[in-house]
């Protein structure tokens, strides 16, 4: 008879009461987090730690499963020439809110991280193997916690652009505005952008220096910007739903509107332009350590 030797599965799963000792993110709303990463490839990536993704990873045979990886910072590989190597054991956490306790998957065989392989993680989990052991962790000292606040107080700025036609700088700053605990203002270019070819409005919408996240931090906004129809309801919108990063303080359009149809549509007797933003959603992430 011939013999037929199945893979042998290195993966554990367990409950645990003892939270992770390396690393703790935590989400409060989490469709709304499926919904914001839509056009990230639906991944939220954390801060940066010492010692995953809210949508199944799909390149990675994870469809219709939460995927988890642990990515190493290249930057720790370079400290030696040539290269060094990290060995790690991995143990993900997954909070289940009526057991009160923690779903831990592990994989117990050791992943090496070097220059060609920076990340491990588990695309999904199907198979069920229970084990038990005694692990003695230190205190958690490192977490985060992702917040969206969907009901942001008094959600709408307006502001009037007088004289539009007769505008003679490149762009116009609005004054400041708070929303969802940042500091807020929009710039208009009422002869566009290099990018508009003089053709077009365009408008975007800074956080002020003084909010500008730190490396690794990041704020998701959602919201509508209109441009006010002055004789009736037919206001022109689009929709922003971004992420603010150190590096992307601003996102907008470049072709809004075009002048010929917004000189036609959107200026009243007075020559005067309106403009409105609303807020639907701005995410705040508390940290610790706070860095």
């Amino acid at each position: 008879m011939g013999s037929c030797s199945a893979a042998v599965s290195t993966i554990v799963q367990s409950w645990r009461e003892h939270p992770p000792s390396s690393y703790f993110l935590k989400i409060h709303n989490f469709s709304q987090l499926e919904n914001s990463t839509s056009s990230s490839d639906h991944k939220y990536q954390s801060r940066l730690f010492s010692s995953g993704d809210p949508k199944g990873n799909e390149k990675d045979n994870g469809s219709g499963f939460i995927s988890m990886y642990v990515e190493i910072d290249s930057k720790n590989l370079m400290i030696f020439t040539p290269p060094t190597e990290v060995f790690a054991e991995l143990r993900f956490f997954v909070y289940n809110k009526k057991k009160n306790k923690y779903f831990t998957i592990q994989d117990v065989e050791v992943k090496r991280f070097n220059a060609l392989k920076t990340v491990w993680g588990l695309p999904q989990g199907d198979q069920c193997e229970f084990g038990v052991g005694v692990i003695v962790s230190p205190p958690l000292s490192n977490w985060e916690i992702l917040s969206f606040n969907e009901k942001v107080p008094d959600p709408k700025f307006s502001w009037t652009v007088e004289n539009f036609s007769w505008l003679k700088e490149d762009v116009q700053t609005s004054n400041s505005f708070s929303m969802g605990g940042k500091k807020w203002f929009l710039k208009l270019y009422p002869k566009g952008t290099q990018r508009a070819h003089g053709k077009y409005l365009s408008i975007f919408l800074h956080l002020a220096d003084t909010d500008k996240p730190k490396a690794d931090e990041k704020i998701f906004t959602q919201a509508h910007l209109r441009v006010v129809d002055p004789h009736g309801s037919n206001h022109l919108a689009h929709k922003l739903s971004l992420w603010y990063e150190e590096s992307h303080l601003a996102w907008g359009w470049d072709q809004f509107l075009s002048l010929t149809e917004l000189r036609k549509l959107y200026l009243d007797k007075e020559d005067t332009l309106n403009v409105e933003i609303e807020f639907q959603v701005v995410s705040a992430t508390k940290y610790s350590p706070v860095i």
